[in-house]
């Protein structure tokens, strides 16, 4: 039989829990699984795609992406987040996930220790290894957040410090108090602090915190995904010091070369356009929280209301877990997310309103059993 010789980077990972539910999801089943909005992406983004196609903007474009896109991006760091990166500081990519890729090869060296949130988002781990960096997990405390000065010996000897906020997979949004300590104990500590903030506008207690603020040691990881519901369209972008940029954009140019065309003018589209359509998402995502919080806290289980994202992360526990999968509702259990919750599972309330109300009587069917 032929043997087939493959990278130890590649055999060192698996296969994303979340994709592979997505994947095996049943006919009937309710999916809450995959981190996805409902909703479609709205229709002046749209015309700003079709209008790029009618005009002829098919081809290649800048590596770094399209002058309008990166200028109008500058203007939203500067009025959304309080941020000045100009636009040569920032690199348009294939969905957040590009970004975090061509960051952790241009900066991590064999063997690093890059760290991020343990129950945290599946890609970190992954992206780390694949870089050759050695991923480790921060554990959360009791309201899913990182303590900083619990956090703080870590960080000593780390390379990268991956920070998600609002969090993936548990909703949690970090206090402005709790980012600028983290960052200023990471930078102090000569570790580089990658902001992943592609639910900022998705927070209902609490406002938002953006990283850079804080250190100028300090990448910026955003994306079009979910604000806009634009997941398909996979556009997302980093900003930071030229110095990481510059080796970012060689990773990025073998790899992607640009993002795709089409998707930085609907991109622009949406930047540049009403923004009613956020708050829209917003509010209808809040209703959905409370009502299957509600639910959740009245079978009797006990976790921290999330302030942000569109997840709940709930100790349901492993029977139950797969009691709720097998009634043809997907949800992720815990351990996908690290090694600190394996009792957990995280629930995407991002489904309609009838979808979630059938997956509420399902997992309430499931727990009567």
């Amino acid at each position: 039989m032929k043997e087939y010789h493959i990278a130890e980077r590649c055999l060192g990972i698996e296969i994303s829990g979340i994709r592979k539910l997505f994947e095996a999801a049943g006919p009937g089943s309710i999916n809450m699984g995959l981190g996805q909005p409902d909703f479609d992406t709205p229709d002046h983004i749209k015309e700003g795609a079709i209008r790029a196609i009618r005009e002829g903007k098919t081809g290649y474009t800048s590596n770094m992406g399209i002058p309008e896109l990166r200028d109008a991006l500058s203007g939203k760091f500067r009025t959304e987040n309080g941020l000045e990166y100009q636009p040569d500081q920032i690199i348009v990519t294939a969905g957040a996930s590009e970004a975090l890729h061509i960051i952790m090869h241009a900066l991590v060296e064999e063997g690093d220790r890059v760290l991020f949130a343990d129950p945290g988002f599946v890609s970190y781990g992954a992206l780390a290894l694949l870089a050759g960096g050695r991923p480790e997990g921060v554990p959360l405390d009791a309201n899913l957040c990182i303590d900083p000065e619990a956090a703080k010996h870590q960080l000593d000897g780390a390379r990268i410090f991956v920070l998600n906020s609002p969090g993936n997979p548990t909703g949690a949004v970090e206090t402005k108090e709790s980012v600028r300590a983290l960052v200023e104990y990471a930078n102090d500590a000569g570790v580089t602090v990658v902001s992943d903030e592609v639910y900022e506008h998705f927070i209902y207690e609490g406002t938002h915190a953006s990283a850079a603020r804080f250190g100028e040691d300090v990448i910026t990881v955003n994306a079009a995904s979910k604000t806009y519901a634009m997941t398909g369209w996979r556009l997302g972008y980093l900003a930071g010091p030229k110095e990481y940029t510059e080796q970012c954009l060689k990773v990025h140019q073998y790899a992607q070369a640009c993002a795709t065309s089409i998707s930085q003018y609907a991109a622009l589209a949406a930047y540049t356009g009403p923004q009613d359509c956020v708050t829209d998402m917003r509010e209808e995502y809040r209703w959905r929280r409370n009502f299957l919080y509600g639910a959740l806290k009245e079978m009797g289980f006990d976790f921290p209301l999330p302030g942000g994202a569109f997840y709940l992360f709930a100790p349901l526990g492993r029977e139950l877990v797969g009691k709720v999968l097998a009634k043809g509702v997907v949800i992720v259990p815990g351990e996908a997310f690290g090694c600190n919750a394996p009792e957990y599972a995280r629930m995407n309330y991002a489904i309609s309103r009838d979808d979630l109300q059938t997956a509420v009587g399902r997992i309430r069917a499931a727990h009567g059993e």
